[in-house]
């Protein structure tokens, strides 16, 4: 049975038994026997929405009601509490205990703000920090949130771009990496993209004691409409990023990229039928810290590539109907489908046909 969506041996065919090898006996061990919970949003088919807690067989151990669509869900290691985001443009946010053993809060949103799906915890639990559409001036926000009073928004600064949407915190504790994917909407218009011909995309470092703008980096104007939206960190400190194209349909511009401190942004080359099966859209990056690969997820093409942090190479794909949610999980990755699949983990691929799993997914360690 694969105990990973890209198993041990799938991984050392693919990048090399010496990558194996340099790791440590008791890493390698830790690696493969980690234990963990996921957390990830959804849909049913009755029309309701929640968020829910998975096993890594892909067992649902417990649901959180939601009133309208989630999207992605961050974890705070000192309370122990969850929190899952509305869906751009969702005006609440859910704070929940995985365990299940609290009652969940709901968090407003004030006027003129909504979320845009995305949230993350200072390293002591004190602050939440969200990305917020300031909509009446077109401009990325992001909210500040006491988390030692019942979540009392206290102060929000600017994230230097249009159209936020994930937020990372960097090893130093201090510096907030921002997708700002450049898109301007209001909600008096839904979910419409209002600027497709102007929009400026970009990747900001901004210090989250000060709101100060520490680093910004535009794409080229010919990859103006190339929108950057979700991220995640390697175990070298390295951000991917991947993005949606509005562009023709028929480019192909690179979508996965990668920002290092000082340097300018980094879009990957890949093979030809690899970017094509992403049909210009990445829905989700996770990285693998432990076995130094990154993941990224195509909803719209059916499709996950591996690729490997170090020399960013693609080292492993796979065909999934709508595979979007993406999280580490041992040797290899665990992801969640629109058609209700669960794969990798220790359950190999199961499935909820009831539920439709939403675009992210979290992993909460054992020791959570």
């Amino acid at each position: 049975m694969r105990t990973a969506l890209i198993d041990r041996r799938d991984f050392l065919r693919a990048a090399g038994a010496g990558f194996a090898a340099a790791m440590a006996p008791h890493a390698w061990a830790d690696t493969l026997a980690a234990d963990a919970v996921f957390a990830t949003a959804f849909v049913k088919r009755d029309g309701s929405f929640g968020a829910a807690v998975l096993s890594e067989a892909g067992k649902i151990l417990h649901t959180v009601d939601l009133t309208d669509r989630g999207h992605d869900v961050t974890f705070d290691p000192v309370s122990k509490r969850s929190v899952v985001f509305a869906r751009q443009p969702g005006t609440f946010a859910v704070v929940f205990d995985h365990a299940g053993r609290d009652k969940p809060s709901t968090i407003a949103s004030i006027a003129g703000r909504h979320f845009f799906g995305h949230g993350v915890f200072s390293s002591d639990g004190a602050l939440l920090y969200a990305t917020e559409n300031d909509f009446d001036n077109a401009a990325g926000v992001v909210g500040v949130y006491d988390a030692k009073a019942k979540f009392n928004r206290i102060g929000e600064f600017p994230t230097y771009g249009v159209g936020p949407h994930e937020l990372l915190l960097l090893g130093d504790g201090r510096t907030l990496a921002i997708a700002n994917g450049g898109i301007e909407t209001h909600p008096d218009y839904g979910r419409a993209e209002l600027n497709i011909a102007t929009m400026k995309p970009s990747y900001t470092l901004v210090d989250r004691l000060t709101g100060d703008l520490i680093e910004k980096h535009e794409l080229p104007p010919a990859l103006r409409q190339l929108s950057i939206r979700h991220m995640d960190r390697d175990q070298a400190g390295t951000v991917w990023f991947g993005c949606q194209y509005r562009g023709p349909a028929t480019d192909r511009p690179a979508l996965v990229g990668r920002a290092m401190r000082g340097k300018e942004l980094e879009l990957l080359e890949m093979p030809q039928d690899v970017l094509a099966g992403f049909r210009n859209y990445i829905g989700s990056v996770a990285a693998n810290a432990a076995m130094g690969t990154v993941a990224v997820t195509s909803p719209e093409g059916n499709s996950l590539a591996v690729l490997d942090a170090a020399s960013g190479r693609v080292v492993a794909t796979r065909s999934l109907v709508e595979v979007c949610g993406l999280a580490p999980d041992g040797a290899g990755f665990m992801a969640t489908t629109g058609a209700g699949e669960i794969v990798g983990g220790a359950g190999g691929t199961r499935s909820e046909p009831d539920y439709v799993w939403d675009n992210h997914m979290l992993r909460i360690g054992a020791t959570a």
